[in-house]
């Protein structure tokens, strides 16, 4: 039967419908079960991001070099969209622990999306919030090692969404917990809510390798009496006789053990022995006369000896054998409320601020040093961590990562980033970190303490295939490969080629077209150690080749990806 056309046009019809109804059943299977929805809002600084290279540009009037044997600190101002992007490039997995206090979205126009300013009227304040959040946050966790640890702090406006969306980029089984922190104890004011008292720390790690750190405690923060010895060192003097679980000197089958023997001691020269060399013999008997065992064996009871660390009381007749226990110090696990004065915003962040300025309310509500500095002993054990604060303010975090080494001898290293909205980075945090490590009159600085510090602003270079862009990228290259090395003393400059150091036996090559090999070949050999060698190339080849004569003195790098690319544009 032939068909007609009516007939054809309602199969063609059916057949479309078919087709719509497959579509929205796989956007169906394909949609979030579980988790964030908010609609996405483009943001001018990303989209500038797909044109244009982000780039370092250094404010050489702004370093503070106090020695030449010490790690670089590092201020980036500029948008901090950009400024992850660069490190994107120069420190991807080497950041130990990141801490963060993002805008918290009270609707008090505290903060710019695409250049406006977000208040309480915007419909969309939570959806740009969540979205300039996610695309930092996804960045940042490029940056973290894989054990690394990132903490964000954050109040009623925007808990449960940050939350979602840390679980949701980090993993649900990565939140590695939440503190509630007293910040303000007289109370935020309000006529209906709930007077706040306090905001969240939340916890999260790259992945499963990640953990919470025991947090250090005083010894005068102990239960325990301890002494302090003659060295600095702290030990509590214990009793030598075990007690408590499996302390007895027969095990089940009624064995005695090896562990039950007696120690000798001579009362009028106070020595001691585990061999019989005396006439009085001590027991691990205890004061109802059931027998224990000592806690450590016959040749460690010797040793402790004379290192000085046994010694014998008596009462009564009765003799006890006690030894200096070294342990119990080394911390504990943080618990889920900070409630201590010294977290106070308003008590230590404004009032510690002000006294490093010399001036008042020069940043509204900067936290407290002492609150980040936990944090980052929570986050992180390593003293050598670089830390990563990309919502810098007043530079509270670059603070505590210098009053920290102070305390513990530590080498960490802090990398802050701000806009400079309000002079915020050069008005504020540049001067707070300055002063902390000068001082001025009204602050002595960190007494004693030897920190540098390098400040760089973001910038661009187009991919046009012009000179100006050539000589930038090149000068910009050099500046962001030094940044991810850590190398920026210039050792030696040639044609087409840069030799950087950063005086600890590290040594940084820069090599900017194949003319320059040959020169630096020979400068190479003349330093006569390992350097850590980057070659520019408009072809995919290390020159390996070319480097061979000397390959036992460098260390070859590739360019970061990035950055090769628009060196090809440019340069072709």
């Amino acid at each position: 039967m032939p068909l007609t056309t009516q007939k054809i046009t309602q199969e063609i019809g059916f057949s479309a419908r078919i087709l719509e109804l497959e579509a929205e059943i796989k956007k169906l299977k394909s949609r979030k079960k579980f988790g964030l929805v908010w609609e996405e809002k483009p943001e001018q600084v990303a989209e500038l991001c797909k044109k244009k290279l982000p780039v370092l540009t250094e404010d050489s009037k702004k370093e503070i070099k106090t020695t030449k044997d010490k790690s670089v600190n590092i201020i980036i101002e500029g948008d901090n969209f950009h400024a992850l992007s660069v490190l994107n490039y120069t420190h991807q997995k080497k950041i130990d622990f990141i801490y963060i206090d993002p805008p918290y979205n009270t609707g008090a126009r505290d903060w710019k999306y695409n250049n406006d300013y977000v208040d309480s009227t915007d419909s969309f304040r939570h959806s740009k919030w969540i979205s300039l959040m996610s695309k930092r946050l996804v960045l940042a966790k490029n940056l973290l090692k894989n054990d690394g640890v990132i903490c964000a702090t954050i109040d009623d406006n925007e808990l449960p969404t940050l939350w979602l969306l840390m679980a949701e980029i980090f993993g649900e089984n990565n939140h590695l917990g939440t503190v509630i922190v007293r910040n303000n104890p007289k109370g935020r004011m309000t006529n209906k809510k709930i007077s706040l008292t306090h905001e969240y720390a939340l916890f999260f790690g790259k992945s499963s390798l990640s953990a919470i750190k025991k947090l250090p405690v005083a010894p005068e923060d102990k239960t325990h009496n301890y002494e302090q010895d003659k060295d600095g060192s702290w030990f509590l003097a214990v009793n030598l006789r075990k007690q408590g679980v499996d302390s007895t000197a027969y095990n089940k089958k009624g064995k005695l053990s090896e562990r039950f023997f007696p120690i000798y001691f001579n009362p009028k020269t106070k020595e001691v022995s585990s061999k019989n060399k005396y006439k009085i013999e001590i027991f691990p008997i205890d004061p109802k006369g059931e027998k224990r065992i000592w806690r450590r064996s016959k040749d460690a009871i010797d040793e402790m000896y004379q290192k000085g660390d046994l010694w014998v009381k008596e009462k009564n007749g009765n003799y006890q054998l006690y030894y200096k226990f070294r342990g119990g110090l080394e911390g504990q696990m943080p618990k889920s409320i900070w409630y201590d004065s010294k977290f106070s915003a308003s008590e230590y962040g404004t009032q510690i601020l002000d006294s490093i300025m010399g001036a008042r309310e020069t940043f509204q509500y900067p936290k407290s040093p002492y609150a980040v500095l936990d944090s980052i002993l929570a986050g992180t054990s390593k003293k050598d961590a670089i830390i990563l604060d990309y919502f810098a303010g007043s530079g509270t975090t670059g603070h505590a990562v210098m009053m920290l080494n102070k305390q513990d001898g530590g080498n960490r290293k802090f990398i802050l980033c701000t806009n400079n909205e309000n002079d915020i980075a050069e008005k504020v945090c540049y001067p707070r970190l300055k002063n902390s490590i000068k001082g001025n009159k009204d602050y002595k600085g960190i007494t004693g303490f030897i920190e540098n510090l390098r400040y760089f602003k973001t910038d661009f270079v187009e991919a046009k295939p012009t000179d100006t862009n050539k000589r930038k990228l090149v000068d910009k290259s050099t500046e962001m490969l030094c940044l991810k090395e850590d190398c920026f003393e210039l050792v030696k400059k040639g044609k087409n080629f840069k030799i950087f150091t950063n005086n600890q036996d590290k040594f940084l090559g820069i090599i900017y077209d194949d003319t320059g090999i040959e020169l630096f070949k020979k400068e190479a050999k003349k330093i006569n150690k390992k350097i850590i060698t980057y070659v520019f190339s408009l072809d995919d080849s290390a020159r390996e080749e070319e480097l061979d004569e000397i390959k036992g003195l460098v260390e070859l790098k590739p360019i970061p990806a990035v950055i090769l690319n628009v060196y090809k544009q440019i340069f072709k």
